[in-house]
């Protein structure tokens, strides 16, 4: 099923509105799940909000909350998000750190008692778009072991970064911190497929390519990608006063609760550091030679981050997002959920 950017947005700001989510807030999450529709990013669009409307539905999504903003200082704060949709309170967190960035040339925003906040790269845009530079990162469900560990620990904690350029041509790109992801594993079980070597490890430690005995995933680049991994969950655990590491509640487990988890936004100015024009013109000089390299066999162009998701919105637009079709027939529907999620660990088979 294909549909327009502006019929699947109305589709999931329905469902998520019926659910329990105030029509506000319904539009502001579905912003983000169309956003990343419409790049291609299907694991953070329309196929999340089953698992939104169950979790809002079970009370575990704050649909009334009391936003806190504290300024701890010129150039730093705290936004409390009181466990409201994780989409809203990083984006209204986000309004608050270009404010501040513009006033005083940065800003260092925690953000805590948050759920799901979805596609990083559709807050640090917000900042591209609004000439500053801006990166997010935020904790997820413990799934990751250590380098050399056993036992699951951090989560896939990924980062983002939005970087303005000249005529509209940002550079935008974020990253989990895993090799694979969960959604790939669970999708070659249900087929019974292998998985990539590097992807994951078993119970005792090692890797292995069949996703039935999956344990953990492994970070990027081994100790390097476990070392990122660790600095993001500080930055938007520990520091916020949020649960870190193995502690950070699973996504799936009690639909009831809160998430209380941790984000942290970096806002500030490249003006602040030499002429606008300049950096801009350094970023369009940079797309342009990158752009201009000869391909490695297998590549028709050398692009930089967010230049291939803009291709797909382009696409998308002129012929409509494809959505698979039990999705399209949930949102049209008038089932909230089918309680597919509550308590149903990501590691069960």
């Amino acid at each position: 099923m294909r549909l327009t950017k502006a019929e699947l947005h109305q589709l999931m700001s329905n469902k998520l509105n019926k659910a329990g989510l105030t029509r506000e807030h319904a539009d502001m999450v579905a912003d983000v799940l169309t956003y990343s529709d419409a790049r291609g990013l299907h694991s953070h669009g329309a196929m999340r909000v089953e698992y939104y409307a169950e979790r809002i539905n079970k009370g575990g999504t704050n649909c009334n909350p009391t936003f806190k903003f504290e300024e701890t200082g010129p150039c730093t704060g705290v936004f409390d998000g009181d466990n409201a949709a994780g989409h809203v309170v990083a984006n209204l967190a986000m309004d608050e750190a270009i404010k501040m960035a513009k006033k005083n040339g940065a800003a260092i925003i925690g953000i805590r008692r948050l759920g799901h906040s979805g596609d990083l790269s559709y807050y640090v845009r917000k900042a591209a778009e609004s000439g500053l530079i801006g990166i997010s990162m935020c904790q997820s469900d413990p799934m990751v072991v250590p380098y050399g560990g056993t036992e699951r620990y951090y989560g896939t904690n990924p980062i983002g970064f939005g970087i303005p350029g000249k005529y509209g041509d940002h550079i935008v790109f974020d990253m989990g911190t895993t090799v694979g992801v969960w959604g790939r594993i669970l999708h070659a079980r249900s087929k019974n497929t292998e998985i990539p070597e590097g992807w994951a490890v078993d119970a005792e430690g090692r890797e292995t390519t069949d996703p039935h005995k999956v344990h953990a995933l492994l970070a990027i680049a081994g100790a390097k990608g476990y070392g990122l991994g660790m600095v993001i969950d500080i930055l938007s655990g520990i520091l916020v006063g949020q649960p870190h590491g193995k502690h950070v509640s699973s996504m799936y487990h009690d639909l009831t609760a809160g998430r209380e988890l941790g984000q942290l936004h970096i806002v500030f100015d490249p003006a602040r550091f030499g002429a606008f024009e300049l950096f801009t013109q350094g970023i369009a000089d940079t797309i342009k030679e990158i752009n201009a390299m000869k391909p490695a066999p297998g590549f028709d162009q050398v692009m930089v981050p967010g230049q291939s998701s803009a291709k797909r919105v382009a696409a998308y637009e002129k012929d409509g997002i494809e959505i698979v079709d039990d999705i399209y027939e949930y949102l049209k529907s008038d089932i909230i959920h089918h309680n597919r999620y509550d308590n149903k660990s990501p590691f069960a088979n």
